[in-house]
């Protein structure tokens, strides 16, 4: 029997809370036929598409979009945690569960009329994503598409994107948060 993306991703209970069931993609990226099985897959549908930049987000995502930038022979743009840049960055806050955090981007990192393929390897409640759709805009870009390995359906980030008008693919879904 062929193997799935989700084959691939290996679970470890209780990490980083008690109750949490965490989905470890490293173990995918960690195997060749997997690696390149998933940037095929997350590639797919956005291929005949004009796309200008691949934007990752912080931390898995700059993995996903590195590879995803270097097939389609794109730059790539990290968004990463507030701080984590040098220079002129745009920031933008948004809502975890407990809490915020704000992600940052540099200010030239797009020019107006780009077009962008946003790239992270999980899609849970969303917030991260929209941050980063929304830097990706004030900087004048259009976002084409939001691109996951993981989805958490449960905890609604894929509802949220859709009512943001994203494109949203995903590889695999895993039930529980």
């Amino acid at each position: 029997m062929q193997k799935t993306v989700k084959d691939y991703i290996r679970t470890i209970p209780d990490f980083p809370h008690e109750g949490i069931l965490f989905r470890d993609v490293t173990t995918l990226f960690a195997d060749a036929r997997g690696f390149r099985m998933a940037i095929d897959q997350l590639l797919h549908p956005y291929a005949g598409m004009k796309i200008d930049k691949v934007v990752g987000l912080e931390a898995r995502g700059f993995i996903l979009g590195g590879a995803i930038a270097h097939q389609l022979t794109k730059g790539f743009v990290p968004i990463r945690k507030k701080g984590k840049l040098p220079g002129a960055v745009i920031s933008q806050a948004y809502k975890l569960e407990y809490g915020e955090a704000v992600m940052e981007v540099h200010d030239d990192a797009l020019q107006p009329g780009e077009k962008v393929l946003i790239v992270d390897d999980l899609l849970a409640t969303g917030g991260t994503c929209e941050a980063g759709i929304r830097l990706c805009e004030r900087l004048g870009a259009e976002v084409v598409g939001c691109a996951f390995v993981v989805d958490l359906p449960e905890l609604g980030g894929r509802k949220l994107l859709e009512a943001l008008g994203m494109n949203v693919h995903v590889l695999c879904e895993f039930e529980g948060a």
